[in-house]
């Protein structure tokens, strides 16, 4: 039942995507030609902004997500709604801390911002503000459906929602070139979205609107507790080093160059969202499974998780180091390209950070939260000092590769450690041979992939497509000559190919009853 409720979930997540995906390119191209890439370095800063903000809401999200996984897989109805009582009540207090917090940093904006030719930048920053701090009143709901595994269901809605936005956006920036106007209705649509999604919520469980009749036990308070404190030291760890690169890029060097990298970062996010929708959702099939199995059975799942975190982290690194400079050419032109030096360290970041999946997935759903708690502070201070002290020498690589100096000296080994010790409790050599053996692997592989695409010299849409094709078969053939063998691969393969015969069955089935 897991696996098939990841599935269905994974699925409905991909299918939507894909058509988001191709909506949020015409949506770019229309808000470059129609605004320019200075509103796009505006959007980015204050999403960064916005989101250092939101770490109000840190811990608390992630610590009552934990806590329900056990009553949900008992069906303890009186506790689950208990804790999304208090969820609720937390979430309110989180809206109010941001927005007193949002208003409080509109006389420091200017200094923020640097030179700009925008108007309007602190009604447009307010607006940001409030679409942030309105998210909070209904988002908690969606927790419930993720530990129950029907992501599905917000997907749908999310995805609905997303096209018939993006639809409109198009429109207006197209026709007014109103900026304001695009936000205003961005937060309209996003505020509608989030009340019918706890209607619908509230359908499915209608038990969330009886009376709560029990109070949360002392040991699970103080568990809630313990985990929200340490979760918001890591996600203010995490948001020093992951958020705050658009900050330091628009105050060291200009709006402009965040502009020139929203590109890139929106080409990798694209990924990185179809990732995540496979991640988030095994995320939860893996918090079950700690709730109900032993550690053994946890440990030989986790090897499988992290073959398939490699494959596919290694896989979309690959594809876009070799695509990403080519399709922005192709698409808006060689002025909005940055250096290979550049990309190169974008790329390296991106699966560095993409290869801690499986690790944090299982230290996440194991409630290991509170054992290092400070160890996001020195990777902050880590990524901001070396960051700001190597943007002035290095531009925007300096920049990126201040997070890949933090990610090594900290969390790379600091996780793997905890999990290894407190859940798997297996030597922990095991993690960083087979982590050097598939980085290895992956490296020769890019090496391949590059030489064969550098045989095509020629820029053009078609030898684009070309070498976009060679990027998409290459890697996947090595890997299932290396791994075909291995445990891992034969499990995956075993799903995959249950899974196709399930849907094979049905669509016999369907043909027989029509016939």
């Amino acid at each position: 039942m897991r696996i098939k409720n990841s599935i269905i979930n994974v699925s409905a997540g991909l299918g939507s995507q894909l058509i988001i995906t191709l909506l949020s390119f015409i949506s770019r191209t229309v808000f470059i030609n129609s605004l320019g890439v200075e509103f796009l370095g505006i959007n980015g800063l204050f999403s960064n902004i916005l989101g250092m903000l939101a770490l109000a809401e840190a811990g608390i999200g992630s610590s009552i997500i934990y806590a329900l996984y056990k009553p949900v897989a008992e069906n303890n109805i009186e506790k689950i709604n208990a804790l999304m009582r208090l969820y609720r009540n937390a979430y309110r207090i989180i809206a109010l801390i941001v927005f007193i917090l949002g208003v409080s940093l509109l006389p420091f904006l200017k200094y923020i911002v640097g030179d700009t030719t925008i108007e309007n930048v602190n009604l447009i920053y307010c607006i940001f503000l409030l679409s942030t701090v309105s998210s909070y009143f209904y988002s908690y709901k969606v927790s419930l459906l993720n530990v129950n595994q029907k992501n599905y269901i917000a997907t749908g809605i999310y995805s609905l929602s997303s096209i018939i936005s993006t639809c409109i956006k198009i429109a207006i920036i197209y026709y007014t070139k109103d900026y304001v106007l695009y936000l205003i209705i961005d937060i309209a649509l996003t505020l509608t979205t989030s009340i019918i999604l706890s209607i619908i919520v509230d359908r499915i469980y209608p038990y969330l609107k009886n009376k709560v009749i029990i109070k949360l036990d002392i040991e699970t308070k103080t568990g809630i507790i313990k985990n929200m404190k340490a979760m918001v030291l890591h996600q203010i760890g995490g948001y020093a080093v992951f958020g705050t690169d658009n900050i330091i890029i628009s105050s060291f060097i200009s709006v402009v160059a965040v502009g020139l990298y929203s590109n890139y970062y929106m080409l990798i996010n694209i990924c990185r969202t179809f990732i995540n929708q496979i991640f988030d959702n095994i995320t939860h099939s893996i918090g079950n499974l700690v709730a109900e199995e032993n550690e053994t059975r946890v440990y030989s799942v986790f090897k499988v998780i992290m073959l398939f975190n490699f494959w596919i982290y290694s896989f979309f690194t690959i594809v876009l180091y070799i695509t990403i400079s080519p399709f922005i050419s192709l698409w808006i032109g060689n002025n909005f390209l940055l250096s290979d030096g550049i990309l190169i360290i974008i790329m390296l970041n991106f699966f560095v950070s993409g290869m801690r999946r499986s690790i944090s997935m299982v230290k996440q759903t194991s409630g290991i939260f509170h054992e290092d708690r400070y160890a996001p502070f020195v990777e902050a201070a880590v990524n901001l000092v070396v960051s700001i002290i190597l943007v002035q020498y290095w531009g925007i690589a300096g920049v990126f590769f201040g997070t890949f100096v933090s990610t090594i000296a900290v969390p790379f080994w600091i996780a793997p450690y905890l999990v290894y010790k407190k859940s798997f409790k297996v030597p922990l050599r095991n993690y960083f041979a087979k982590y050097a053996y598939y980085f290895v692997v992956g490296l020769a592989t890019l090496i391949i992939t590059y030489y064969i695409c550098g045989l095509i010299i020629s820029v053009s849409l078609i030898s684009f497509a070309i070498k976009t094709a060679i990027a998409l078969i290459i890697p996947n053939i090595i890997y299932v000559i290396l791994f075909r063998k291995t445990e891992e691969f034969i499990y995956l393969f075993r799903i995959v190919k249950s899974l196709f015969e399930k849907l094979s069955f049905k669509n016999r089935k369907g043909s027989n009853l029509t016939g």
